[in-house]
Formats: structure tokens, C-alpha cells, sequence
């Protein structure tokens, strides 16, 4: 399968951009309003070889993965949530851009540690995306849910351990905490500073579909680490006027 990405023009990056200089939670979230499903795989040969930024969702099943990716997009079934959660078993990846142009790539990896998926699907799958996380060049982003009431489970440890090294090395990382809104404001607090020690110096965000809680600030965050070099004077007052589009 061949697939055909147009480049975002390379002055328009050309420019570096001051992290006090923040784009507005609309012109991110219209950019994301743009995500198009552009393939499935099954396994990691059959992912396209891509030059553009790639920002991957992990999760344990049920954490709200397809919840956040939906709301962040506001497209109600742009990720598929399964009715059995864990039987989704293929990388599935959308496009970002706008005026026909892929600036960056979203990437929905299957949840794991669904009790119902047999043990040996389980094991698979975690070498699947193990090799994903470590070996995917253009990966430049990851953003892991997990549900605040019970917190990071063995396999989110194990995932943690697997990133470390590329963390390290600059791969940006987020940890949405999903269902916020199960939680009252001193839990949030409690949750947020517990998690911050355990991110090892990642982002943390609270999130919470239903109450509209964390979208700007996620939505804002994640083109900021698609868009690191972008100048504030590319881009535009109102995203949504005719003729104006962010390259």
C-alpha cells in the first residue's frame, strides 16, 4: 500500500517558538476537528513509513481511551470503542491537517489487560506495541489514560519502564487522567499530585468528557509537540475563516 502525505512547507517551520507563546485552545482544536482515518494494521509491518509527527494514545481497556480521542476530535465515532473492550486488536491511524495537507498523525494502539482476551493475545499484543513504542521513528508523542480511581496498574508500570529511555531522549509524554469527573475536586487534587510523582517528568492533565473538563489544555498541548517549530505569526486569529489554514 503506498500513501501519499503532503509535507507541511518547510519555511513555515522554520522558526523556533517560545513555550510561553501558546496557540489558542480553538486553532488546536479546530486541527484536530481535521483527523481522517487513514489506515489499519495488524500488525507493525504494515504501518506506512512516515516523515510527519506521530502522537500515539495507549491505555489500559476501559480507561476511556476512545472517549478522549472522539471528545478531543468532537467526532463521535472516530475511534471504534468496542462493546467488548480489549478485542480491538489492530494500530489504527488518522490524519491531521488542514487545506489537504498531513502535518501530523494520530495513532490508536489497541488496549491491553482486558481479563476476557486470552492470555496468549494478551502477550502478543504487548510485544506489538512494545515494538511500536521503542522502534517507530517518527514517534514523537505518546499520551497514556488511565483511570484516577485505580490508578497505574502492572501493565501501565511496565509501559512506563518500556518509554523511559525515549522520554529521555526528548519523546514527549502526557498522562490523561480519564472519568475526572467520578472524583470530587480533593481527590482530583490528590490524584494530579500523585501522579506527577509516578509520570517521571511527564505531563499530567485531568479529563473529563462528560463535564468538558482538560480538552483545551490536552488539545493545546498536543499540537504545541505536533507543531514544535510553527512562529506565532503563522498562525491565524479565526481558523475557521474562508481561506486561512495553518501550514
Amino acid at each position: 500500500m503506498t500513501i501519499q502525505i503532503s509535507q507541511p512547507s518547510s519555511p513555515a517551520l522554520a522558526a523556533g517558538m517560545q513555550a510561553d507563546q501558546m496557540v489558542s485552545p480553538v486553532v488546536a482544536l479546530g486541527w484536530l476537528h481535521t483527523a481522517k482515518f487513514l489506515t489499519t494494521a495488524p500488525q507493525l509491518h504494515f504501518l506506512p513509513p512516515l516523515q510527519v509527527p506521530e502522537i500515539a494514545f495507549v491505555g489500559r481497556s476501559n480507561a476511556g481511551k476512545s472517549t478522549c480521542i472522539n471528545t478531543l476530535t468532537q467526532q463521535k465515532q472516530l475511534a471504534f470503542a468496542s462493546k467488548k473492550p480489549g478485542r480491538t486488536q489492530h494500530i489504527n491511524l488518522f490524519s491531521l491537517g488542514k487545506q489537504g495537507v498531513t502535518d501530523a498523525i494520530l495513532t490508536d494502539l489497541p488496549g491491553y489487560g482486558y481479563a476476557a482476551v486470552p492470555k496468549a493475545d494478551k502477550i502478543r499484543w504487548q510485544q506489538v506495541m512494545a515494538n511500536y513504542l521503542v522502534t517507530r521513528e517518527n514517534l514523537k508523542a505518546i499520551v497514556l489514560m488511565c483511570d484516577p480511581r485505580h490508578g497505574l496498574t502492572e501493565l501501565d508500570e511496565v509501559l512506563l519502564d518500556v518509554v523511559r529511555p525515549r522520554v529521555e531522549e526528548g519523546l514527549k509524554f502526557l498522562v490523561v487522567l480519564t472519568k475526572a469527573d467520578k472524583l470530587t475536586r480533593a481527590e482530583q487534587t490528590k490524584a494530579l499530585s500523585i501522579m506527577k510523582l509516578q509520570a517521571g517528568g511527564g505531563e499530567v492533565r485531568l479529563f473529563s468528557a462528560t463535564k468538558r473538563q482538560g480538552i483545551d489544555e490536552v488539545a493545546t498541548l498536543l499540537w504545541h509537540w505536533a507543531h514544535p517549530a510553527m512562529p506565532p505569526q503563522t498562525i491565524p486569529e479565526n481558523p475557521q475563516a474562508p481561506g486561512t489554514a495553518i501550514d
